[in-house]
């Protein structure tokens, strides 16, 4: 059958159209995704504004537009951070569901987790052994462990690239000291979760999912997306180490011109290596792989798990 899932995150929306049927792989035939960048829309009362509001709905008939153009049969439609967290979620909910017919289900932050961590065993398989997957959106940072399908370990921290862009990093290039301030801060958040992971042993395998960390992995030398899915990317610390201050020293201008990097992106991408550079530091990683799916692929292979059952 053809799937789609509609992801309202908190840098885009993307409907992402696939064809699928229980112990397949998903194929994907189509998507559309527009950047909306809701973590940066909040009001200082913490609510999506009006504007915010209407742009989503505009944006999420598009995307049911896309949907039934490309023969969607089963829609998945669901939110992530910026939307569980706005003050005003149960009016926005309320108000895409009104204008569009569409039940937006609001994941939780672990549920966050624990899917991309199905998505990332699914394309590794048993013999990564104990994985552990990082995950920076533009919300949250999820982090999950796990030997089988179901983690061990699932956290989900508020500290992705768009949210602590827009609240720490009001300059642009950076001031250093909003620089250093946000380093202390990305360290104290996440230092607090690494003994709830490092008491379940060490990993035999790390890999990262998001945008944030494919651009690292290109900038830091990472074959193209061009090159496909099954080329081997990793990041290794010692490269993401000599970026962050070359980074740092760049105008969100200058970091879009860097291989991979989308302009879309490019304001964020500091505080994203930032995070990525804190967690790797954290959990003693000298080197990770880059894992094609992610979040998306999770809710779908979810949903097919539930069809073999029925």
């Amino acid at each position: 059958m053809r799937l789609g899932v509609l992801d309202v995150g908190s840098n885009t929306v993307h409907l992402l159209v696939v064809d699928a049927h229980p112990g397949a792989r998903p194929l994907p035939a189509h998507s559309y995704k527009v950047e909306l960048r809701l973590a940066q829309l909040l009001d200082e009362d913490g609510a999506i504004g009006p504007d915010g509001v209407d742009r989503l709905v505009a944006v999420i008939r598009e995307a049911l537009q896309a949907a039934e153009d490309k023969g969607v049969e089963d829609l998945l439609p669901f939110a992530t951070s910026a939307v569980r967290e706005a003050s005003n979620a149960d009016d926005v909910l309320e108000r895409v569901r009104d204008d569009t017919g569409v039940e937006l289900t609001v994941l939780t932050g672990a549920e966050e987790a624990r899917l991309t961590f199905l998505a990332a065993r699914r394309w590794f398989g048993w013999s990564a052994g104990r994985l552990l997957v990082l995950d920076i959106g533009g919300g949250s940072l999820e982090i999950a462990y796990g030997i089988d399908e179901e983690p061990d370990a699932a956290v989900s921290l508020p500290l992705g690239a768009g949210r602590l862009t827009a609240a720490r990093l009001p300059d642009d290039p950076p001031h250093a000291d909003d620089v250093r301030a946000l380093r202390r801060h990305v360290r104290t958040e996440i230092a607090r979760t690494v003994g709830e992971f490092s008491r379940l042993g060490a990993p035999d395998h790390v890999v990262a999912t998001s945008k944030t960390f494919r651009q690292l992995a290109r900038i830091a030398g990472a074959a193209r997306s061009a090159e496909g899915l099954y080329v081997q990317r990793e990041l290794k610390r010692a490269s993401l180490e000599a970026w962050v201050p070359r980074l740092a020293a760049m105008t969100g201008a200058e970091r879009a011109e860097l291989p991979g990097v989308s302009e879309g992106r490019a304001n964020q991408l500091l505080a994203g290596a930032l995070v990525a550079e804190a967690a790797m530091d954290l959990f003693h990683v000298e080197s990770l792989d880059i894992c094609p799916w992610a979040l998306r692929e999770g809710v779908i292979l979810r949903r097919l798990d539930h069809m073999g059952q029925g």
